[in-house]
């Protein structure tokens, strides 16, 4: 037997070939729901951002999980503009407050799905998922009569599993473009000045009900956005239902 010897040079260059190869696999790859990679795979799935369209048309919605101190003055303020939004409710916050609910949904604004423990979801399973789904969503339904279908993840947390999961129970993913980040209690100028300077046609807008000064922002905000030319809709009315792609950038385009 001729046992052949490779020269170091030429060693070297297939050890910097694979080194290329295992960088290019990790950069392009997608890991899958058991954590396996796979080099051919490179589509993601990704959840609706904003909305592709030419009227100028937006939707502003609130994440309720923590209080409802504020939430009557967000719905007289909302009536005074005619505007109707999207309050997106976790479990143990309907449980709580079963009779804001009822309110909300008689003044006529949707009601999203936000979970039922506030967990970050792309640490869950396929079954956790769909209990964090349908907790909430029978909660929901026995105190308003209706179906939630659009379904906000805690933190903004995702990943490929959970939008498939979310879709196969007939849910859309809704995520936002533009964040008040209300929550970090700068102030009212702060709040506004985010929102109205980053707001364009298709936008998603997320406010939270308890944030410290949402008594004085909002009204400055829809009366900006409404003076601009804005029309303020629930997020189902802005989004489409079907025959849709989502962008790298996370914005849903209708097809042609």
């Amino acid at each position: 037997m001729k046992i052949y010897i490779l020269d170091k040079k030429i060693v070297a260059k297939i050890i910097s070939v694979m080194l290329l190869v295992i960088v290019s696999v990790i950069f392009t790859g997608i890991i899958d729901d058991n954590g396996i990679m796979s080099v051919f795979s490179t589509s993601k799935e990704l959840p609706i951002y904003y909305v592709d369209t030419q009227e100028k048309k937006i939707a502003i919605s609130f994440d309720a999980a923590w209080g409802t101190e504020f939430t009557d003055d967000i719905l007289d303020t909302l009536d005074k503009y005619n505007v109707k939004t999207t309050f997106f409710l976790v479990d143990f916050w309907v449980k709580k407050y079963p009779d804001v609910v009822k309110e909300i949904d008689r003044r006529g604004h949707e009601i999203g799905n936000h979970s039922t423990n506030h967990p970050y979801m792309s640490k869950l399973d396929e079954n956790q998922i769909i209990q964090e789904l349908k907790t909430t969503e029978e909660r929901i339904k026995n105190i308003t009569g209706k179906r939630t279908t659009l379904f906000r993840p805690p933190f903004g947390d995702y990943n490929d599993r959970l939008i498939r999961v979310c879709r196969d129970n007939g849910y859309y993913v809704i995520q936002w473009d533009v964040d008040s980040l209300d929550w970090k209690e700068y102030g009212v100028q702060p709040v506004v000045d985010r929102v109205t300077r980053n707001v364009k046609n298709g936008s998603i807008v997320l406010f939270h009900n308890n944030a410290k000064y949402v008594s004085e922002y909002l009204p400055i905000i829809l009366e900006r956005l409404q003076r601009d030319g804005y029309k303020i809709v629930p997020v189902s009315e802005l989004i489409y239902k079907d025959n849709f792609y989502i962008d790298n950038s996370g914005k849903q385009i209708k097809k042609q």
